[in-house]
């Protein structure tokens, strides 16, 4: 069975890179182009209706760090137990404690590994590029 996975991720060559990425993967995934729209599509989405969320931490209206903290309080068990994965440039240890903080359970460069992507989602690779 395929994985959805919720990506959401403002830079449109980056989310294009992703959601090819995913797709290979034989994820199925939805963008959100910020936090904002990333909590309303998990916030309408069925209970488990998510295998994860990308989410990105510099992102406008609302930032990953806010939606992270917004999709953890929501009212329902997945909100609480749906794996976040932060996307970020930085590998800075501030930037890392605060998604943790956040709510966010790990964290992956930019530009994304196909297998490292893989490797967090339990995802198999296809063709093992």
């Amino acid at each position: 069975m395929s994985k959805k996975v919720l990506l959401c991720e403002d830079h449109p060559i980056n989310a294009q890179i992703a959601l090819a990425m995913l797709e290979k993967l034989n994820a199925s995934a939805v963008l959100a182009q910020n936090g904002e729209e990333g909590v309303k599509l998990f916030s309408d989405s069925g209970v488990g209706e998510f295998s994860a969320v990308l989410m990105d931490l510099n992102m406008p209206v609302m930032n990953g760090f806010e939606a992270a903290e917004a999709i953890r309080a929501l009212d329902r068990n997945d909100a609480k137990t749906v794996p976040i994965i932060a996307l970020s440039a930085s590998d800075d240890p501030k930037d890392i404690a605060k998604a943790l903080e956040a709510g966010m359970d790990t964290h992956i460069l930019k530009p994304l590994d196909p297998k490292a992507l893989a490797k967090m989602l339990c995802l198999d690779l296809q063709g093992g590029s």
